[in-house]
């Protein structure tokens, strides 16, 4: 079973959870024999897309839901995916169950929010000015000079 978190006890609990449920075994008749961290290849920090299908449940039921992320590994686009998750939905982190994630080409992406960054001269405006003066003394403790050369 693969579970993805960046916390390194936050996996057990969600063991059991799942494991309660699939075979029918309680935390009292089990044991967890080994926890193995899976690093994920790094290709040079490269940002890339990413498709989570999701279950949660919300007041009103059960839902499935596929999103999509941008990220430089699958543990922080799950962690991108809780908090997103949390703030739009109100949904809590206990009541989310990712059942599949996948690194996804650009053709393949579907979301607008991830689709707008695939520009090949994408740019970045600067709203507001920055002021060279601002750091400089506003007031001076020198009389000015006002002699001619």
């Amino acid at each position: 079973m693969s579970l993805s978190s960046r916390a390194r006890l936050a996996p057990k609990p969600r063991f059991w959870y799942f494991l309660k449920r699939l075979k029918k075994i309680k935390k009292a008749n089990g044991e967890i024999v080994n926890i193995k961290q899976v690093q994920e290849k790094k290709l040079n920090d490269r940002v890339r897309n990413y498709g989570i299908w999701l279950r949660y449940n919300s007041r009103t039921g059960t839902h499935n839901r596929y999103r999509e992320y941008r990220d430089v590994s699958v543990a922080d686009a799950v962690t991108q995916c809780y908090r997103d998750m949390g703030a739009r939905h109100r949904a809590r982190a206990d009541t989310i169950q990712i059942i599949k994630i996948q690194s996804i080409p650009n053709s393949k992406c579907r979301r607008p929010n991830v689709t707008q960054f695939h520009k090949a001269k994408l740019r970045f405006p600067l709203p507001t000015k920055i002021d060279r003066r601002f750091h400089s003394p506003r007031f001076t403790t020198r009389i000015p000079d006002a002699r001619l050369l």
